[in-house]
């Protein structure tokens, strides 16, 4: 078995292995023909990252990941080449302390250039939205909602997605022209589906998801 550090891990990396970027939680390195994705304990809240971590969150992070792809692999295909318990590759077995059970390895694939985000609750930047114009980037929705009122329908609204600061939410429309209409609606559908598919899942546990945000890899037709 593995001796997994509980040391707070901030800042990685890997000599012999090339990293790519930096994210707000996330390492990316190349692999060659696959990516390496580690996560680490940093906090990141409103798009500040905290100077401080917590011990062993990126491994929670990524276990609840793993989780998730793994039950919908069949709703929408992911970007998982590795499962949860699978053994390190031989050229990452001399990090293994480091970054056992907070490691993903993906596909290479070329990202949305948009953010698919479902809301299924009133709360959050979409409840400032709705006191001052009764509507969720845009979308019209019913009167007397109270803040974490459970909505009629889930709603997808979509943001940019930006290399740093704050995404900005835009209407359905800005997002067919930034990813193109087939991929945006694809996006959507697809998002729409597995949000209502956690939900009912989770809800049926006594957890609430009020809103998620879905990668997903549309096939274009």
């Amino acid at each position: 078995m593995t001796n997994v550090t509980d040391q707070t891990i901030l800042h990685l990396d890997l000599p012999g292995i090339k990293k790519l970027k930096s994210g707000k939680v996330r390492e990316v390195f190349d692999l060659g023909n696959s990516l390496l994705f580690v996560a680490s304990d940093r906090i990141s809240a409103f798009d500040v990252i905290m100077p401080n971590g917590i011990p062993r969150k990126g491994e929670v992070l990524t276990q609840i990941s793993y989780f998730w792809f793994e039950k919908f692999a069949a709703l929408v295909p992911n970007h998982l080449l590795s499962g949860a318990n699978d053994p390190l590759p031989k050229e990452l077995q001399p990090f293994a302390a480091q970054i056992s059970r907070r490691s993903m390895i993906v596909k290479k694939a070329q990202p949305l250039a948009i953010e698919c985000i479902v809301r299924g609750y009133l709360a959050g930047s979409g409840w400032k939205e709705y006191q001052k114009s009764q509507t969720v980037c845009g979308i019209k929705l019913p009167a007397g909602l109270k803040e974490s009122s459970e909505l009629p329908e889930p709603v997808f609204t979509p943001s940019t997605k930006a290399e740093s600061g704050h995404d900005e939410n835009i209407s359905f429309e800005e997002a067919e022209k930034i990813a193109g209409a087939d991929i945006a609606r694809q996006a959507r559908d697809l998002s729409l589906k597995v949000y209502q598919a956690a939900r009912e899942y989770a809800r049926q546990r006594g957890i609430i998801i009020a809103d998620n945000q879905v990668r997903v890899r549309p096939q274009r037709r």
